[in-house]
């Protein structure tokens, strides 16, 4: 298989494609783009800015990946947008690079699913086999962790973190961290519960996912401060891996407050 390109399609000097690429009719590369091998471009993609994808992505038509990204402060700096292996990445999607104002790089791992409509915003950190439905919106500087859900039509607030295998049900505004594991819904997201369906899915054993049952059930119950019930679940359960890594993300902390379960009453 060698590599293929339709005549209607204009590839800039300076950009480099990788073997066994195919790129569609009427699709736009920059000067600045590296385009691993076995790439499938569909026709009217754009790659732009100092973008590079890795090996055997899949982009569909009109997606437009790696342009100027949307911020008052962003004044042409040569900034970003790294993506990694596998990923499909469906029509009218658009992701932008990082800003000077960030990390100066947006970061798409690898297996991901990006589907009809779905934006990434400058300076996001995109871990590996996530999945982010139809006309979801991260905002700047947000983090998705590995295996994690986003549904349709939700938005992430800037600076938020997913944890992984997290899931966000469709039409959620999240503007607060989500635990790993957790399973968020609402207009303005709380916590109702774990993604159990997914841990089941991954393949997690009964005693880890009992594990991580119980100490979400402790950590959000109603008696005593956060900070006490966080230093309980870790004298308990700490040394469940699941539990742990739940840990480490709160600890870890960010630019913005942890979802919580909504109170009653």
């Amino acid at each position: 298989m060698t590599t293929t390109i339709h005549p209607s399609a204009i590839i800039a000097e300076g950009a480099k494609i990788g073997a066994d690429v195919t790129i569609g009719p009427y699709s736009v590369i920059g000067p600045n783009v590296i385009i691993g091998d076995r790439c499938i471009l569909h026709s009217h993609v754009v790659i732009d800015g100092h973008t590079t994808l890795g090996q055997d992505n899949e982009i569909f038509p009109f997606a437009v990946i790696g342009k100027a990204p949307q911020h008052v402060k962003y004044h042409g700096e040569a900034s970003t947008l790294v993506i990694g292996d596998r990923n499909i990445i469906r029509e009218n999607v658009t992701m932008h690079p990082g800003t000077e104002v960030g990390t100066m790089t947006t970061i798409v791992g690898d297996d991901n699913m990006f589907f009809v409509g779905c934006h990434v915003a400058h300076d996001c950190i995109i871990g590996n086999s996530t999945i982010i439905t139809n006309d979801a919106m991260l905002g700047g500087h947000v983090e998705i962790g590995d295996f994690a859900y986003v549904g349709g039509n939700s938005a992430i607030k800037q600076f938020v973190r997913i944890g992984q295998y997290a899931m966000v049900g469709g039409m959620t505004g999240v503007t607060a961290d989500v635990i790993p594991y957790g399973n968020v819904f609402g207009p303005k997201a709380s916590l109702v519960g774990l993604n159990l369906v997914g841990l089941k899915r991954r393949g997690f054993d009964k005693d880890q996912i009992s594990a991580i049952r119980r100490a979400y059930r402790m950590l959000f119950a109603d008696e005593g401060t956060f900070s006490e019930r966080l230093i309980e679940v870790e004298q308990d359960y700490g040394d469940v891996d699941l539990v742990a890594s739940v840990l480490a993300f709160i600890k870890e902390g960010g630019d913005s407050p942890l979802c919580h379960p909504e109170r009653q009453g």
